[in-house]
C-alpha cells in the first residue's frame, strides 16, 4: 500500500466514523427530544384513536393508517411527564422500527438537526431511572440541548410489546 493510499483509506475512515447523524427534534413539555430520523416514516396531525381493553396506560390504542393497524404510544405517559392537554400542535410520528409500524404522540414537533460526535455527550447515569435506560446520549447545539432517544430500544422493551426483538438482531 502506498502512502497515498493508506492516507485515502485514513481519511474514509475518519470521514464514516465523523459523519454527522440527523435526529427529528420533538418536544415533550419544556424538554426537547430527538429521534433518528431514519427511524421516522412520517408525521401527522394527532387523529383519534381506538382505545383497546386491558393495555398500558400510555398505550392510547390504534389508528388505522392506509390499512395497517398502528399502535399509538402517548410519549408523556409513557416518560411518566404530567399529563397533557391534546391541541392544534399535539402531532404523531409514525416511526419504523423493527419492521413494525408504531406511532408515538408528543407536544410537537421542531425540525431536522444535524449533529456530529463532537456534539453528542454520552447518556448520564441516572441510576436505573426508567427513562434513563432508553436515552442514548445528549446532543448539544448552541444553547439547546436535545435528549436523544434510541426509539428502537424503546418500542421493542419488554413492558411495551410493541415490537418483536427478534425482528432487531
Amino acid at each position: 500500500m502506498t502512502l497515498a493510499h493508506a492516507t485515502a483509506a485514513q481519511d474514509r475512515g475518519a470521514a464514516t466514523a465523523e459523519a454527522p447523524r440527523e435526529f427529528l427534534t420533538f418536544t415533550l413539555g419544556s424538554e426537547e427530544y430527538g429521534v433518528d430520523i431514519l427511524k421516522v416514516q412520517e408525521i401527522r396531525g394527532y387523529d383519534t384513536v381506538t382505545r383497546i381493553p386491558d393495555t398500558p396506560a400510555f398505550i392510547k390504542g390504534v389508528i388505522n393508517l392506509r390499512g395497517t393497524i398502528v399502535p399509538v404510544v402517548d410519549m408523556r405517559l409513557k416518560f411518566r411527564l404530567e399529563q397533557a392537554d391534546y391541541n392544534v400542535f399535539t402531532v404523531m410520528i409514525i416511526l419504523n422500527v423493527a419492521q413494525r409500524v408504531v406511532g408515538m404522540v408528543v407536544d410537537g414537533v421542531s425540525d431536522v438537526l444535524q449533529l456530529s460526535a463532537e456534539q453528542i455527550c454520552p447518556a448520564p447515569e441516572l441510576g436505573g431511572a426508567v427513562g434513563s435506560r432508553f436515552v442514548t446520549g445528549i446532543g448539544t447545539l448552541d444553547a439547546r440541548m436535545l435528549i436523544l432517544v434510541d426509539i428502537e430500544k424503546l418500542m421493542s422493551s419488554p413492558e411495551m410489546a410493541l415490537v418483536d426483538t427478534a425482528a432487531l438482531h
